[in-house]
């Protein structure tokens, strides 16, 4: 099984490791159980319905003034809590939205399982949660292929892989996972991450690769920190936010480029295409007026920003 089928299927597991990620971090993270978070994107100045697409909305929304947001606050950098509130890449992306379109972005954390259901019931206009684009969610399916809902459309907003986290200076010079044989890794136990170390240590061969396997990923990069092991993996927001925060910067860096790459997008139910559609063109339009680009660029992910909005471009 590729690391790209089992995240994008079982994205919990993902983010047991970037708790712990966020240990070392040292960010405060409250994970989201039931709707017990909520805060919203700032409100356009002046007139909303002066926005440049407030129009394409749908009139419920348009009368709402809001746009319910349905999101896991528990995956740094993407979308977390501090302090009370719901902080991250996602509402950032959200507060440019915003301003396209005139609304305000009402983020509520519940639980990741949970976040396509609350689109079918109505609870929730949206989900932007890191959420994986892939033909069996679009489709309503579970990982075995049977029908368990209607399906959700997908606009396409970050590029997202699996990237190596290396001692800062990159003192072994690890740029790919070919870079690792001979050497030792440290990783979080059960992860998608310890499968893929298990499947290159196969490619090694006789050049061994040795894996030391922790019940946290905080363990496994302290193990990277003192010299151990040459390298720990996350998702590549989460391995970037560690390169920033730990140790002030100076603990981490992300060694060479993300492998095994997939979209996430913001999902919406099949029957609000006009909602879509709009979302689709206030995204290009924050892409080409800069402010998508500078909230990549402030919380460290410029790498996983995406050319155009795409719909449904997961596979």
């Amino acid at each position: 099984m590729t690391a790209s089928t089992t995240r994008r299927t079982t994205a919990a597991r993902s983010r047991i490791a970037a708790a712990g990620a966020i240990a070392v971090a040292g960010a405060l993270i409250l994970t989201g159980c039931g709707d017990q978070t909520d805060n919203s994107s700032s409100t356009p100045s002046g007139n909303a319905n002066s926005a440049p697409l407030f129009s394409k909305l749908p009139e419920k929304i348009q009368k709402a003034g809001v746009i319910k947001v349905g999101t896991d606050a528990a995956y740094a950098p993407m979308e977390y809590t501090e302090g009370g509130k719901i902080v991250g890449v996602d509402p950032d992306i959200a507060d440019a939205l915003a301003k396209q379109l005139g609304v305000k972005f009402q983020f509520t954390s519940g639980t990741f399982d949970g976040l396509i259901t609350s689109l079918e019931t109505g609870r929730q206009d949206v989900a932007m949660s890191s959420i994986s684009d892939n033909k069996k969610r679009q489709e309503g399916l579970d990982d075995k292929g049977q029908k368990i809902g209607k399906g959700v459309d997908f606009v396409d907003y970050f590029s997202s892989g699996v990237s190596l986290i290396v001692k800062k200076g990159n003192p072994q010079n690890i740029k790919s996972l070919d870079d690792l044989c001979g050497k030792t890794v440290a990783v979080q136990r059960g992860t998608i991450y310890e499968d893929t170390f298990k499947a290159q240590a196969e490619k090694c061969g006789d050049k061994k690769l040795t894996i030391e396997a922790f019940d946290t990923d905080a363990e496994a990069q302290t193990r990277v920190k003192a010299g151990g092991a040459v390298a720990d993996m996350n998702d590549f927001p989460v391995a970037a936010y560690i390169a920033k925060t730990s140790g002030g910067g100076n603990d981490f860096e992300v060694g060479g480029q993300q492998s095994d790459v997939g979209l996430f997008g913001i999902a919406v139910s099949k029957e609000n295409t006009q909602l879509r559609d709009a979302l689709k063109e206030a995204l290009d339009a924050t892409i080409k007026d800069g402010s998508y680009a500078k909230v990549l660029e402030k919380w460290n992910v410029k790498d996983s920003a995406v050319q155009s909005a795409t719909v449904n471009a997961g596979k």
